[in-house]
């Protein structure tokens, strides 16, 4: 009996050993998941090539109603008063294109899943400084939109702008892109040398008998929207209407407002807004919020040097279900440009 035992005891004792013994295994060999301080900072702004390469494509106009990869285009419309790109087609792809000198839209989008990258946009100019009119950097109506790696300025409207008419639009990403605006370096179309063109760099419409739109801003560096400048309350994000907005790991830089975040009622609404790990500097305002926008998400908000006005509340400030933590001061810009934003 007791021999009998024992070697029950012993089968035991080795099928634990052999569960340890697994589990152990599983634990060494499984990846570790990264966490956020694993995590390297993401280069802020543009990263790698930009504009056309050799021996570019010349037009004064592209109109692509076709799907497909329309790559290498130099893009010159002479100041021509039409929008210089349309994309009516949907699977799309424009890429490594320099799109310039119109008195309109320098780039439209009409359609599904389509991916604008490593294009330089600039000279968009309608109107003049005194008199001033939209031509938008990119614009249009589009489902499934990318921005990749683009640098976008010197435009009279806004550098990116959805939807003008207020349209069905939606799931638009916007990353690693440099979006800006200064005095212009010579004169160009109706504007003078010296003078600042432009509105903001992103600015959103919608109506709330629409799908609340969405859109993603990451990775991004903006600044000069800042007067003297064509508007009063400039910006570099204008949010508003009925949209959901994500801005995340993005540097804003010499702007007369960093984030102008926009509640409201009636036809058009409100937006949501999540701000996090963002930072700003030499700027007149931080945030400035208006209107009781709702839902307004602040989460490691970055202040740098220059800013005089963290937050400016404006037609009754943020509203229910705000928030705003972990602030922090910002890294010298110089090394957040060199080096990223740690997550």
């Amino acid at each position: 009996m007791q021999m009998k035992y024992r070697t029950r005891k012993l089968v035991v004792r080795s099928a634990i050993d052999r569960m340890i013994a697994t589990f152990l295994l599983s634990v060494l060999l499984t990846p570790r998941l990264l966490s956020a301080e694993d995590t390297p900072p993401s280069k802020i702004g543009t990263d790698g090539p930009v504009g056309c390469r050799q021996n570019p494509k010349r037009v004064k106009q592209l109109v692509i109603t076709e799907p497909g990869v329309y790559e290498n285009y130099l893009v010159d419309g002479e100041w021509m008063t039409s929008t210089l790109v349309k994309i009516k087609a949907d699977d799309v792809v424009l890429r490594h294109c320099e799109i310039r000198n119109g008195q309109n839209n320098a780039v439209s989008v009409y359609a599904r899943n389509v991916t604008i990258e490593s294009c330089r946009i600039h000279h968009a100019l309608a109107g003049s400084f005194d008199e001033q009119d939209d031509a938008h950097g990119i614009t249009g109506c589009p489902q499934n939109l990318v921005v990749r790696n683009c640098d976008i300025g010197l435009i009279s409207g806004d550098a990116i702008q959805f939807d003008p008419d207020r349209g069905v639009w939606d799931d638009v990403l916007i990353e690693n892109c440099t979006l800006w605006t200064g005095p212009l370096p010579a004169d160009a179309a109706r504007f003078k040398a010296g003078q600042r063109p432009g509105e903001n760099a992103v600015d959103t419409k919608q109506r709330t008998s629409h799908p609340r739109s969405r859109i993603t801003i990451r990775n991004c560096l903006m600044y000069g929207w800042n007067q003297p400048g064509q508007i009063g309350d400039m910006a570099a994000l204008n949010l508003k209407n009925h949209v959901e907005a994500v801005v995340q790991n993005c540097v804003l830089r010499d702007n007369e407002n960093c984030f102008r975040v926009r509640g409201g009622k009636g036809e058009f609404g409100g937006a949501h807004v999540s701000i996090d790990n963002c930072a700003v500097y030499d700027s007149y305002v931080a945030v400035r919020a208006e209107d009781g926008i709702e839902n307004l998400k602040i989460r490691r908000l970055g202040i740098g040097s220059g800013i005089a006005r963290k937050l400016r509340r404006a037609g009754g400030g943020p509203g229910p279900g705000y928030e705003n933590v972990g602030e922090y001061s910002a890294p010298p810009y110089e090394m957040v440009l060199e080096s990223g934003l740690s997550p």
